[in-house]
């Protein structure tokens, strides 16, 4: 189904969120200093269904807040079929996005990212600004496709990059997400910019533990993961080269309400980008180790690391 089609459902679903929110059953309204914006002033900053994405949402919030903006986090809102077109109906004010994936959505499908973080930042910003949105400055971290396989498999077929993969692959079962079959970043890409045949392939999860273990217990070879995953280093796996450049840019990006941005003037951008500036992909792979792998809150996470880059106070009586 095209994108735009669920914008409608959306709606439903996040303003439902939203009433709860007000109601103080759901959302988390985030302690600021004194402010005299007026009624309507809120950000409210929404994630998308998964861990990192509730923690970048809290990352710049928290950010926010603690310079004395009025801000609120709805996490675990639902995929970018449901949150983007919250974003646009005003529904919420801002979104930490991903460039290339971002732009897709947003231009439905038209315009294609690229490899090059300059150029597809150069893109979504057009598009988002003809949505009535503000593409802040991205970050140089990146959550981008990443092809991998264990160790054992490295070694045993010699694999660095994609490429080396070309003998191997009839013999290796591909596992990813169900709809990786038909995604020119994924399967299709593999087959078309590399002319990859693998011996089958095995719908798993996006990017989760059903991947994980089949790679663990050898029923894929080689699986579709992300390059922030913390599951890589845990599990010893090896991420090939995309020697090609077939993984479009997946840079950290916040979205935000041009309208928004308005109000507050260039102070709000100014946060943003101060706390992308300080995210690397290296960064934001160890933050999300502490929330999926150590259990930890995302907001405690987002806290600990806002602290240490003295980018909100410390707490008192601390060193």
């Amino acid at each position: 189904m095209p994108p735009h089609r669920y914008g409608v459902r959306a709606a439903c679903l996040v303003l439902a969120a939203l009433c709860a929110a007000c109601s103080g059953s759901g959302g988390h309204l985030l302690p600021r200093a004194p402010s005299a914006q007026g009624p309507g002033a809120t950000v409210t900053v929404g994630s998308f269904d998964f861990p990192e994405s509730i923690l970048l949402a809290y990352i710049y919030a928290d950010a926010l807040a603690a310079r004395g903006f009025p801000v609120r986090v709805l996490p675990d809102l639902g995929t970018r079929e449901l949150v983007d077109p919250a974003l646009e109906d005003g529904l919420v004010q801002l979104v930490p996005e991903y460039s290339g994936s971002a732009l897709d959505f947003l231009s439905l499908g038209r315009q294609q990212a690229t490899s090059d973080p300059a150029a597809t930042y150069r893109s979504l910003a057009r598009s988002a600004e003809s949505h009535g949105l503000v593409a802040a400055q991205p970050a140089p971290a990146q959550d981008a496709n990443a092809i991998v396989v264990t160790a054992a498999t490295a070694a045993r077929y010699h694999l660095r990059s994609i490429p080396d993969l070309a003998t191997a692959a009839p013999r290796l079962v591909f596992g990813g997400p169900p709809e990786c079959r038909e995604r020119a970043d994924c399967l299709l890409g593999l087959e078309h910019t590399y002319g990859l045949r693998f011996k089958t392939f095995t719908p798993t999860d996006t990017g989760g533990p059903l991947t994980l273990q089949a790679l663990d217990s050898g029923e894929i070879g080689v699986a579709l993961l992300f390059t922030t995953d913390p599951g890589i280093a845990a599990h010893h796996l090896v991420m090939l080269a995309d020697t090609r450049a077939l993984q479009p840019a997946e840079n950290i990006t916040p979205v935000i309400r041009r309208s928004t941005a308005q109000r507050y003037g260039p102070r709000l951008l100014a946060v943003l980008n101060e706390v992308s500036a300080r995210l690397s992909t290296l960064t934001l792979r160890g933050l999300d180790a502490r929330v999926e792998l150590g259990g930890r809150g995302p907001r405690t996470v987002a806290d600990g690391w806002l602290r240490a880059e003295r980018m909100i106070p410390s707490r008192p009586g601390a060193q």
